[in-house]
């Protein structure tokens, strides 16, 4: 994929406008030299997924002049991305930081990372060029790409039987189908959950081609109420007004417990929640298996994304070469990439990881089976074209509220998007981004 120019030019417009924000925040090293230094170098990484603090240990073992500190902070969305932008204006942020793809643009539209392209540019073929371009901006990259997240049907075998489910839904009608078919023999049993995640959501405007940014004339445009975005909103809101979905908030206890308990017989979400689902319930190891993300046209079958990180380089780094030698690192290191496979659920960014064995390793949570082929024969099927904009810090808070609301039937998900629409387009102005929608 070749990035949007309009995109660079607005990033670059909003970081213009944001600058003013974090005066002061100037780096205490140059963008590819790095300080030179007595002893081993020492480095802060910030971030929250599991696993990480194990490939981190695997290269202190094996690269003693550059150490590394791994601190576990709150998700991104739930307090992350704050702190590390709020160290950053303070002058003392770490100086690597898990950044999802969809936050980059906002981070650069602050002037909170590092530009580090002389530090990577060589390994650029390296990686799958919609990811590298995740972490590229205006020409400017700044970390490494670490993964891309197709999603699949995680769900009970065995319930699926106890029910009458041969198979596993193909298409969305036989999901809706499914769902009611399983309540109806038993109204305390759901096929499914909708939960409160708006980047979960997002996964499924992005299989059905709903883009919620683009841009032309190097103005930006937002797309979240469009038509294609409208029919998946009233697709789930016909589940919701059926009652034919759980509605416990994402990955919060109920939902595990309802899992753990055989109320809630499958998840739609990202290869990154099999293990997540694994760790979560337990007792019911070897009764689950993963088939592919029920599509809208199975003649035709397109797949959504749910995530995908960089590690990035943050402004201010003293060490900037060194922080990005460890970030290629991390993404590319075969025993890193193995361990990131097997706790943090990763689908490599990097394209000679996709031969890494962890990836045809049977799973024994799911049967023995090799869950990996699932996903990897779905991404020749997902639209890497996707944008996102660069207010998704408040896009993804707006939405997060409106799908818990129409959870609770406080609101129908058709109106949500108006209102996020109105309130992104808003918020673009603020900044003093050009903007249509």
């Amino acid at each position: 994929m070749k990035m949007h120019s309009g995109r660079t030019v607005a990033a670059a417009a909003a970081l213009m406008t944001a600058t003013a924000l974090l005066t002061g925040c100037s780096s205490s090293g140059s963008t590819g030299s790095g300080a030179p230094a007595s002893g081993p170098v020492k480095l802060d990484f910030w971030g929250w997924a599991p696993g990480y603090d194990q490939s981190v240990a695997l290269w202190n073992k094996s690269h003693p002049d550059i150490q590394i500190t791994f601190d576990k902070t709150a998700s991104g969305s739930k307090g992350g991305y704050t702190k590390m932008l709020t160290a950053v204006q303070a002058g003392n942020a770490p100086c690597l930081a898990q950044v999802g793809y969809e936050t980059l643009p906002s981070f650069a539209a602050a002037g909170a990372l590092e530009d580090v392209t002389s530090d990577t540019s060589s390994a650029k073929s390296q990686f799958a060029d919609w990811t590298w371009n995740q972490v590229t901006i205006d020409g400017k990259t700044y970390g490494a790409p670490v993964d891309t997240a197709p999603m699949a049907l995680m769900y009970r075998k065995d319930l699926f039987a106890k029910y009458g489910i041969s198979k596993p839904p193909a298409t969305w009608d036989e999901y809706a189908a499914d769902a009611a078919k399983v309540h109806a023999a038993d109204p305390s049993v759901y096929l499914g959950d909708f939960g409160n995640d708006a980047y979960n959501y997002a996964g499924l405007a992005w299989q059905a081609g709903a883009a919620w940014f683009g841009t032309a004339n190097q103005q930006w445009q937002v797309s979240l109420n469009s038509a294609s975005n409208q029919k998946v909103a009233s697709y789930w809101q016909g589940l919701l007004d059926k009652k034919l979905l759980k509605t416990d908030p994402s990955y919060d206890p109920s939902l595990y417990s309802d899992m753990a308990s055989g109320k809630i017989l499958s998840d739609v979400n990202a290869v990154w929640d099999a293990p997540i689902i694994a760790s979560s319930v337990k007792g019911s190891s070897g009764q689950w298996a993963v088939a592919p993300m029920p599509v809208w046209d199975a003649a035709n079958p397109v797949y959504g994304n749910d995530g995908g990180s960089a590690t990035a380089v943050l402004k201010g780094c003293a060490h900037a070469k060194e922080a990005a030698e460890f970030a290629l690192w991390m993404s590319t290191d075969a025993d890193s990439v193995a361990n990131l496979i097997k706790v943090t659920g990763i689908y490599p960014a990097a394209t000679a990881a996709l031969s890494n064995p962890a990836l045809s390793a049977p799973d024994p949570f799911y049967g023995g089976q090799k869950i990996y082929d699932v996903f990897n024969a779905e991404t020749a099927h997902i639209n890497t074209s996707w944008q996102w904009g660069p207010t998704m810090t408040q896009t993804s808070t707006d939405l997060a509220d409106g799908l818990g609301q129409a959870g609770t039937g406080g609101s129908k998900l058709p109106a949500v998007l108006g209102t996020v629409q109105t309130k992104t387009v808003a918020q673009m102005k603020q900044q003093g981004l050009t903007v249509t929608g």
